[in-house]
């Protein structure tokens, strides 16, 4: 999925700002919102160009994900979430698109 490793969720964030993910997205129950604009996805108007995985070291709710997403409106983003018992609820939709 992509050729990128990062140590920090700080170095992550950056490197995909530089590479064009300028939005910041919000994960709720059945889409993401974009936070700078009035915008909705639902999971068929969104990719997930990347996935990457940040493990807390000494504390389970430090775990985090981050996505790459790109969206068939032309705004590129990163989405931050938890992972593991700290991760939001979301439709099987939703889960699917973000868990594949």
């Amino acid at each position: 999925m992509n050729d990128n490793s990062y140590d920090t969720l700080s170095q992550a964030l950056n490197d995909l700002k530089k590479r064009g993910y300028t939005e910041d997205f919000n994960l709720k129950e059945n889409c993401i919102v974009c936070t700078t604009k009035p915008m909705e996805l639902s999971p068929e108007e969104f990719d997930v160009d990347e996935v990457h995985r940040f493990e807390g070291m000494s504390y389970p709710g430090d775990n985090s994900v981050v996505y790459a997403i790109s969206s068939s409106r032309g705004v590129k983003g990163v989405l931050v979430d938890a992972y593991g018992a700290y991760a939001e609820a979301i439709t099987p939709e939703m889960a699917q698109k973000l868990r594949a």
